[in-house]
């Protein structure tokens, strides 16, 4: 939800926002992809140190740059050097979480992952909706502050769920 919630309205902020061309929209999508890309070369970390382990602290990295997606919104390139790293910390959230799924029960991997992808549509819905009214009202860096905090919400849950386990 905290993705889409932000990503949904990436694309206005640009042009409406900083006056860009829509064309812009394509930069964006290209550094995400860029830094989501570069992240599969760090992927070794989760493997030494575990998904378990990682996720709380994945989730606090997505959350921080969700702080400085708001603090960079006012200017393009920064704005864009932000969402590359948000690729990349997002690479790292998603894959520890494909991770836990996959490892809770081999037999029911495909039911597992086909709610997991039902739960991602829906949360396209929510995500993009939900945020709407805010993004009209408050602007993009108040999307990004609250796409944090629901970051930290969900840190919160797995460093919980791995302590007690």
């Amino acid at each position: 939800t905290a993705f889409y919630g932000v990503y949904g309205y990436l694309g206005d902020h640009l042009h409406e926002g900083l006056g860009e061309p829509v064309s812009a929209n394509g930069l964006a999508a290209i550094a995400y992809g860029l830094g989501f890309g570069a992240a599969a070369l760090l992927d070794g970390v989760i493997d030494r140190l575990g998904a378990r382990r990682v996720m709380p602290f994945a989730y606090l990295l997505v959350a921080a740059v969700y702080v400085a997606i708001a603090s960079a919104s006012g200017t393009f390139g920064l704005l864009m050097a932000t969402i590359a790293v948000w690729g990349l910390a997002n690479h790292f959230g998603l894959n520890v979480l494909v991770m836990r799924l996959t490892a809770l029960d081999a037999a029911r991997r495909g039911t597992i992952m086909g709610l997991h992808s039902a739960v991602t549509y829906f949360a396209v819905t929510v995500g993009t909706a939900g945020f709407g009214p805010l993004y009209t009202a408050l602007g993009f860096a108040n999307c990004a502050l609250v796409a944090a905090l629901l970051m930290l919400v969900a840190a919160s849950a797995a460093a919980w769920r791995s302590a007690r386990q």
